[in-house]
């Protein structure tokens, strides 16, 4: 239980502590970033060493593993700057940092793990393969663990895959004009010239990403679920529905492409975590 905890910790601290400006300038926001850690780290450990380990072995149970967690988290993220920094990517290069992010969490939950195994004797082989299968709070914890892997994580995920949406897919709403005159009869007789100043405007819809978001963390929840129960026929009418709602803007090639690849993207993920949930809880 212990591990799930330490790994439900670094989640919330990852995803739902930060602000988006600390991660635009992580450089700058790392000490903070690491700070939200050394609190939801602790606070797990904390508890843990006051009622499971009543309070033996201060240093083994508590500042050790404290220590470890926070500080290879601060040599990963610093490691994960310096690194993008100098390969300089470009707008292009979405998969690389895709990569590069996974490769982070991968890291960071091996570094959870690992000390796991060397402080608290964590047995991985039995954790797997136990006959019994979790107890209620594990199953839980690990429900949980999925939940925000399957919106938050696998959302950031393809944030990342997809970029920042291009600017040829803003909706043309249409060009306006407007005019401020002033009467030149009334000026020419106060001996001023009359006065005519026109504004153009071209108005652009940006689609609304907020709105977008909430949808896909709904629509991997949903597949969550239909995966978990087998329902996988199902799944299909969500593709139906999307590219319904969405079927006009099907005849622009470059829109049409940005939404393939975000809804399969969306719905891989979906699948393979809800697999992962079944093949845990069942």
């Amino acid at each position: 239980m212990l591990f799930l905890s330490l790994v439900l910790a670094h989640f919330l601290a990852d995803f739902y502590l930060q602000t988006d400006d600390m991660v635009i300038d992580k450089r700058s926001n790392l000490w903070k970033h690491v700070s939200h850690h050394l609190l939801t780290t602790g606070i797990v450990l904390v508890g843990f060493w006051i009622f499971y380990f009543n309070f033996e072995n201060i240093l083994k149970s508590l500042f050790i593993p404290l220590i470890g967690i926070v500080a290879s988290h601060l040599f990963v993220d610093w490691f994960k700057i310096m690194l993008m920094d100098k390969l300089k990517m470009t707008n292009e290069d979405n998969m690389k940092r895709l990569g590069y992010f996974v490769l982070d969490q991968v890291l960071h939950l091996g570094a959870i793990l690992f000390v796991c195994v060397f402080c608290f004797r964590f047995n991985i082989e039995g954790f797997v393969q136990q006959k019994g299968g979790l107890s209620f709070i594990e199953s839980v914890l690990f429900f949980i663990i999925i939940v925000i892997l399957t919106t938050t994580v696998s959302g950031h995920m393809i944030k990342i895959l997809l970029g920042s949406l291009p600017n040829q897919l803003l909706t043309f709403e249409g060009k306006y004009s407007f005019k401020n005159e002033r009467n030149e009869a009334e000026f020419s007789r106060r001996g001023k010239k009359g006065l005519t100043e026109e504004y153009n405007y071209t108005v652009f819809s940006k689609h609304d990403l907020s709105r977008g978001k909430l949808i896909g963390y709904i629509e991997r929840l949903l597949v969550l679920l239909l995966t978990f129960y087998s329902a996988y026929p199902a799944i299909g009418f969500i593709v139906a529905a999307k590219s319904i709602a969405r079927f006009k803007q099907m005849d622009d090639r470059d829109w049409a492409e940005y939404f393939l690849l975000g809804t399969l993207t969306s719905m891989f993920l979906g699948i393979t975590f809800g697999i992962l949930l079944k093949s845990v809880l069942t």
